[in-house]
């Protein structure tokens, strides 16, 4: 059994982690860390999880995480989680981190980005990037991931093989997203508050949403071209759920037809992306680990609609696919 540890797993991505996890044939959770000094039990936190997981959270201290753990899920926030995964890696153990710590190759766009200094600057541009439909190669042989934003996914997936074959233009590209509340996470904020977001859809983060350039890079890694996209997300008053509709323009000749059978192809042998020849909704893929993928066209635009469920496929579940991987585990494992 691999032994595991969840440094920060109070939120709702914790909860789905744990939800996976324990199912998990090949694992066994020893160790939940907080930040509350009060040490409460896992039940009084997530009382979902009563008489399924006998745990009380724990301060970190990190020679007795170390020595009880083999990999370590760390679902802390930005910059907090880098200071904490260095100490970990010089652990040897092997780790799956949730934050934007390690996402961006560049320390100044980091910086830039999230108006704070990175704490383990030197790591920067060498950390894979845990998508592994796309970077499987490198997620094999880390000890290290950088878990995906959950727009980005939605985002990179269906665009990642168009660009690389160069089947689309690299300009316009533009991503529309919506998605649930539990997105903004468990801390308290006033726009989530039930009466401020129930009936009622608003765009935020328009020209400064942080995983705009996390989009960017990738797609600048497949398509070899310094392009940028058009990035908004939606708050949609539900709970859990990503939509994506991606506007792009194929390159003269290519068909509709063309990118949907490039997309079935390149993803034939995927567990976790299914392509569509029917508009996916957030409904078809709630609770799961896939991605689903359909292809349109509405005049001289190509019309892609990509939806994944933002805390599996968006997070805790990507996590555990990435897990498998590390440990060259069948990628499926807990997760079907």
């Amino acid at each position: 059994m691999i032994r595991v540890g969840i440094v920060g797993a109070t939120g709702y991505t914790a909860l789905e982690l744990l939800n996976i996890l324990l199912r998990h044939p090949e694992v066994k959770v020893t160790q939940l860390t907080s930040r509350d000094e009060s040490c409460p039990p896992l039940s009084a936190v997530h009382p979902g999880l009563r008489e399924r997981l006998d745990l009380n959270f724990s301060p970190l201290e990190i020679d007795t995480f170390s020595a009880q753990v083999d990999c370590a899920f760390c679902c802390l926030p930005h910059a907090a989680s880098a200071e904490i995964v260095s100490q970990l890696l010089a652990k040897g153990m092997k780790i799956v981190d949730f934050s934007a710590d390690y996402r961006l190759n560049d320390v100044e766009t980091f910086e830039t980005w999230y108006q704070v200094r990175h704490p383990d600057a030197q790591r920067v541009g060498k950390i894979a990037y845990g998508i592994p439909e796309l970077f499987r190669d490198q997620i094999k042989i880390a000890q290290l991931v950088a878990n995906p934003g959950c727009f980005p996914s939605s985002a990179l997936i269906p665009l990642a093989p168009l660009l690389k074959k160069s089947l689309i233009k690299a300009s316009p590209i533009i991503v529309d997203s919506k998605t649930g509340v539990s997105g903004a996470g468990r801390t308290p904020n006033l726009k989530f508050h039930f009466p401020e977001c129930n009936e009622s859809v608003t765009a935020y983060g328009m020209g400064t949403h942080r995983h705009m350039p996390e989009i960017d890079q990738i797609v600048r890694r497949f398509s070899g071209v310094n392009i940028s996209t058009t990035f908004t997300p939606h708050l949609i008053p539900m709970d859990r759920g990503i939509l994506s509709t991606i506007y792009l323009q194929p390159q003269s000749g290519i068909t509709t037809e063309h990118l949907f059978a490039e997309l079935s192809e390149f993803y034939s042998d995927e567990p976790f992306v299914r392509v569509t020849g029917q508009i996916p909704t957030t409904k078809d893929v709630a609770h799961t680990n896939f991605c689903d993928i359909s292809v349109g066209q509405c005049r001289d635009m190509t019309v892609i609609v990509s939806v994944l469920d933002n805390l599996i496929k968006g997070a805790s579940g990507a996590a555990v696919q990435n897990f498998n991987v590390m440990f060259g585990l069948p990628e499926t494992l807990g997760l079907l």
